[in-house]
């Protein structure tokens, strides 16, 4: 009257290999705070809570490098000198994640030198811009001064801390962006399974 109901378990339990391991989200490039006198990762940019109080907020981290630390990173010194405008162009397609290409930012910026010869108050932007993203202190003194006196120790010192916060700056955003996927792709391989 009722159909009949059979259970069929296989003789032996599968193997490791039948389970599939879910891979880990795409991850963003990662970005460092600073607590507790060492740095740490965090994946994205922190934001302060809107809860938290004004003294627990996040306190401005120093650079990486100084200022006039232009020779310890030769080809992007060398690179700043020849064609700021690369410089700049690649630092602007990492400030604003994608959004502006290199070669327009870099264009940009050649033709406000052109035209009137202050680009700085163009890079100066980005500069603030970097500051805010990675909660960078404010030195040696304002970004509008910095670039106006200094600029390509500027320049320098912004792409020297994007590659020492692990961007690769010649293959641009996006570029960084499959990096990361490819890198949160390939999931390690755990030898002899799960143990008692």
């Amino acid at each position: 009257m009722y159909p009949s109901i059979t259970t069929d378990f296989p003789a032996e339990p599968l193997s490791s290999s039948a389970y599939s391991t879910p891979s880990a989200p795409p991850q963003t490039p990662t970005f460092y705070s600073k607590t507790d006198n060492s740095v740490t990762a965090t994946g994205i940019p922190l934001r302060p809570d809107r809860n938290a109080s004004s003294n627990s907020l996040h306190s401005p981290v120093a650079w990486s490098t100084g200022l006039c630390g232009c020779f310890e990173d030769m080809s992007s010194c060398c690179l700043t000198c020849w064609c700021p405008c690369v410089t700049f162009g690649r630092i602007a397609e990492m400030a604003d994640r994608g959004s502006t290409a290199c070669g327009v930012s870099g264009a940009l910026y050649t033709l406000m030198l052109c035209l009137t010869g202050c680009s700085c108050m163009y890079s100066c932007f980005y500069r603030s811009k970097l500051r805010g993203q990675f909660f960078l202190e404010e030195s040696p003194c304002t970004d509008c001064c910095v670039h106006c006196f200094c600029e390509e120790c500027a320049l320098c010192q912004e792409y020297r801390e994007l590659k020492n916060r692990g961007f690769d700056m010649s293959i641009g955003w996006h570029g960084n962006m499959e990096r990361q996927k490819r890198l949160a792709a390939t999931a390690p391989v755990i030898e002899g399974g799960m143990t008692r």
